[in-house]
Order: C-alpha cells, then structure tokens, then sequence
C-alpha cells in the first residue's frame, strides 16, 4: 500500500472541496472495500477523507418514503423495524450480506458504490479495462464464471456492483441524493446511476468526482412491503451473488396490479427486469406466468464459456422469489 495523508472532515463541503482539489484523495467511511482495494494496488489514493463526522445518518419515514442517511451502518438498517416491516427486500438484502462484521462496519452509501469482484480487475498483473482503459479484457476467453451475462461489452463483463442492497434498491424505485463541493444537491434514481461498460468501462456511475451520497430514498408502495430478496451463491454465508432477484407484487382481486423485478449477480449492474413486470401485471399469479417472466427477463442474456448456467439459475431464481412472494 503506497503512503496517504488522512483528514478527518467535520462539513460536507470541506469533504467534498478537498476531493475536488486532490484528484487523488478518496472518501472514506467503514473502509470494508477501500482499503482491500489499496492493499491489493487496484486503487492508490494520496490522500483519504473520512466523512463519518458529517450528518448523513438517519432512518426516517418521510412525504417520499423512507430516507436512509448514507452513513447508516448495514447491520443498523437490515434491522431496523421501519425497513423489516414496510421495505423486507431491503432487509434480507442487508442481513445476507457478507459478515456480521462487515455490516456493523460499511455504510449504505460505500455499499452502493462497492466495486467489481472479477479477479482479472482485482489482480494488477493482469490487463483489465477497469482498471487501465484500453488494455483488454482476459475475462472475456478467460475464467468467466461469476461475471455477468446481460449489459455486457467486448470491452469488459465484470459484474460492476457485485453486492445485493443496490438490486433491491433498483426494484423498489430509490433515488439518491447527491451533494457536490458547492453544497448543491440533486437526486437521481438508482436505475439512472449506474452506467453500462460500452467501451468505458472505467466509468462505473453518474457520480462526479466532488460528490458524495449524502441519502437513500425508497417510495413506499403496496410493492415494497410485499418483497423478497433472494440469493443464491456457492455457500450460505459471506459469499456473493451468482444470481439474486429481488421482487414485489401488489395483488389486489387475485390479479398482479403492480411489479417490481431486478435480478442481481448476472448483469453488469443492478438489473432492472421491466419487460418481465409488464408481463405480469394484470395475470393472476402462478408458477407459468412466473416462469414466462424469467424467460423475458433473461432474454437478451449472451454468457461466456464458463457462466452459461446462469441464464437457467437467474430464471429458476426469479421463478422461486416471485412464488414466495406471492404466497405471502
């Protein structure tokens, strides 16, 4: 790990104004993915600014929804009553997470902005277009197995956001707010902020680089409270996605009047699945219409040699959480 300076911001915008004048300098808050990334050379930063001083804690009920301040701690808000009861996709997106020590550490907003497991980005004596633009990407021919298989480019198919509260996020429609070096907020809707790889795969989100996350906001709909996120993964615990879907369902009458569907651990970001949610809405719920869904979800899936199973574990897994959710 190469030397840093480290200041420790008591306002917004003295964090921000000192990322805008070091290019170099990195915010820092639990550090659960940061300083793994500056161990491992991916990421080498002159400085970091630590931000959990400022002000962006909270768990609120709000006339928007639920606003979650970024420096929330997971474990806080995977448990927190609001969240279990009106948001549970949120929640179970949280708690199977990583380790009980990771969630009491990382905040929601590092958790939105984690990066990329592929392991040709996180070993620096590999090429990787993430990391340095323009040096090719091995895991196209290479060792494919937990990338993804929708949103892809010939220039990377890494998974860009590898966790599971951003796909619950997608589905739930949330909204960030940003804050910039000039105190100006704006909000975007998590679907607006992660950015495909295209031939820029370098460029992970909207983010600039004097803004923070300051909150987290979730519309509270008929949806939301009948939710699910479920996971599937090589073991049970501390161990990403191969495929997630996170799902709701408004049903009213014996007929789906609403949908909310995004699929995790196969796209190169938070998929939102909104052909397969028109596809549902007006159906009365059984395991074919279900079925239907997943296929329309996946169908502009291209796998590689080694990740061709998830088309089949994306559908089964969509087909299983959508059945749970609908027999709640």
């Amino acid at each position: 790990m190469n030397n840093f300076s480290y200041i420790q911001a008591d306002k917004a915008k003295e964090a921000t104004a000192a990322k805008r004048d070091d290019k170099s300098a990195a915010f820092i808050a639990g550090g659960t993915t940061l300083i793994d990334l500056m161990k491992l050379n991916v990421e080498n930063h002159d400085q970091l600014i630590d931000v959990n001083m400022l002000p962006f804690r909270g768990i609120e009920m709000t006339k928007n929804g639920l606003r979650i301040g970024a420096l929330e701690r997971m474990s806080e808000v995977g448990e927190h009553p609001l969240v279990v009861q009106n948001f549970p996709a949120v929640s179970e997106s949280l708690l199977l997470a990583a380790s009980a020590q990771l969630r009491n550490m990382a905040s929601i907003g590092g958790n939105v902005l984690q990066r990329t497991r592929c392991g040709y980005f996180r070993d620096t004596a590999f090429p990787c277009n993430k990391r340095e633009p323009g040096t090719g990407c091995p895991a196209l021919e290479g060792d494919n197995r937990n990338l993804a298989i929708l949103g892809t480019s010939s220039a990377c198919i890494a998974t860009s956001y590898p966790g599971d509260l951003s796909v619950a996020l997608t589905a739930l429609d949330a909204v960030l707010t940003l804050e910039n070096a000039k105190g100006k907020q704006r909000e975007v809707p998590i679907t607006k902020f992660y950015l495909l790889p295209g031939t820029t795969p370098q460029k992970e989100t909207v983010l600039e680089a004097d803004e923070l996350i300051v909150a987290v906001t979730i519309p509270q709909t008929a949806a939301a409270r009948k939710s699910k996120y479920l996971k599937v993964r090589d073991r049970s615990s501390y161990a990403y996605a191969l495929a997630s879907a996170a799902v709701g369902l408004e049903v009213q009458g014996g007929l789906i009047r609403s949908a909310r569907v995004a699929l995790g651990g196969v796209g190169t970001q938070p998929w939102r699945c909104s052909e397969a949610e028109k596809m549902l809405v007006g159906k009365a719920p059984s395991e074919a219409v279900f079925r239907a869904a997943a296929e329309v979800a996946l169908r502009g899936a291209k796998p590689r040699e080694h990740n061709a199973f998830k088309v089949e574990m994306a559908q089964n897994t969509l087909v299983r959480a959508l059945s749970e959710v609908a027999s709640l």
